[in-house]
């Protein structure tokens, strides 16, 4: 699948362990990327019944939903997210081809990732972009 304008793009997945957490830094990053509903984004956040914690189910779903055949980039809060990102991609089965873990900053990170997808930019690009906002310095 691609976009309209019939590139691949890279999708995106932010997994946090608040369902609410997830959605509104996926709805911050395409906000301030001005990229719209062109890249997709998905959030993988909280548990099935609503609860903190995360969930490999909401994160497989929302990989699959986001595969446009360029790559998968996740992005992930902290402690056992990274987690049960890892697990899903050492089974190998549950997430499409081309899932990347991105070591980046959760918002930050969010924002440079969906930005540089926005561009047609390539899943190493992307992941690169999110990572160096590492080096954003705010002081």
């Amino acid at each position: 699948m691609s976009d309209v304008r019939g590139e691949k793009l890279v999708g995106i997945v932010l997994v946090s362990h608040s369902a609410e957490v997830a959605a509104s830094v996926a709805e911050l990053a395409r906000g301030l990327s001005g990229a719209g509903t062109s890249v997709p984004v998905a959030p993988a956040g909280g548990t099935e019944g609503g609860g903190l914690g995360t969930s490999s189910e909401l994160i497989a779903a929302a990989a699959a939903s986001v595969d446009r055949g360029a790559g998968v980039a996740v992005l992930t809060d902290l402690g056992s997210s990274v987690l049960t990102v890892k697990a899903l991609l050492a089974e190998g089965d549950e997430l499409p081809a081309g899932t990347r873990l991105v070591d980046a900053p959760f918002v930050e990170g969010a924002v440079a990732a969906v930005v540089t997808a926005s561009t047609g930019a390539d899943l190493d690009a992307v992941e690169a972009a999110a990572t160096e906002a590492y080096s954003y310095r705010k002081v």
